[in-house]
């Protein structure tokens, strides 16, 4: 296993994912073993098929590994109730996924708040539209994603990511199904998220590695392991 930086927000080491169904056993991620600190940001790379959503399903407590451990500053995730790893994601983790996600009978306001419902706490509105005007759509506040275009929808998403200040955005795919244009600025505001007084990490899934280069470390995925 190769060495890690105990300084890391979150850890994986030796990352074992085998799903067991109808027919034979099939292991997607086969020891994988690499570290993010804070104020990083990191592009996971690889075919389709590789383990890159898989590993980010680990990364962020969505899912838990057949064998290895998942560290959060630390912290073994393995060692953590459910509840307590809800608290972990809400808390601390920021998603943001390929298409959106966003509930289509909620404006971008009512969207950019569900982190507060579904934590349990008041609806924080004027951090919720801190957060849309730092995307650039406080306009669209009361807009429906219907009304809203593929770019502005994962601009939404982003701030719902943000609205509860977490440590750790995991983006999977967050430009897969936009123009390029698009897709390239949606990277862009990903890249401004790293550091700043929290020191916020960011780690992308992605096929379009060129739309980071040069401002994130690269991290490849191969038939489950590091290349």
């Amino acid at each position: 296993m190769a060495e890690l930086d105990h300084t890391s927000l979150v850890e994986a080491q030796g990352l074992v994912k085998v799903y067991n169904g109808a027919g034979p056993s099939v292991a997607v991620l086969k020891g994988v073993s690499f570290g993010v600190q804070r104020g990083e940001l990191v592009a996971v790379t690889g075919i389709s098929g590789s383990g890159k959503t898989t590993l980010l399903n680990l990364l962020g407590c969505l899912d838990r590994p057949s064998a290895g451990r998942v560290l959060i500053e630390g912290v073994d995730t393995e060692s953590l109730t459910s509840d307590q790893l809800a608290t972990l994601r809400g808390e601390r983790i920021g998603f943001v996924f390929q298409h959106s996600h966003l509930l289509k009978h909620l404006s971008a306001l009512e969207n950019t708040l569900l982190p507060f419902t579904m934590a349990g706490h008041p609806p924080d509105t004027v951090r919720a539209m801190e957060m849309l005007e730092s995307v650039g759509l406080a306009h669209r506040a009361h807009h429906r994603p219907a009304e809203l275009s593929g770019g502005e929808k994962q601009r939404v998403a982003i701030a719902r990511a943000l609205v509860r200040e977490p440590d750790l955005i995991l983006a999977d795919e967050p430009t897969g199904s936009l123009d390029r244009q698009t897709g390239s600025d949606i990277a862009a505001l990903l890249t401004s998220l790293v550091g700043g007084k929290a020191g916020r990490s960011v780690i992308i899934v992605t096929h379009q590695p060129e739309l980071i280069a040069g401002s994130a470390r690269q991290v490849r995925l191969a038939d489950g392991r590091l290349e």
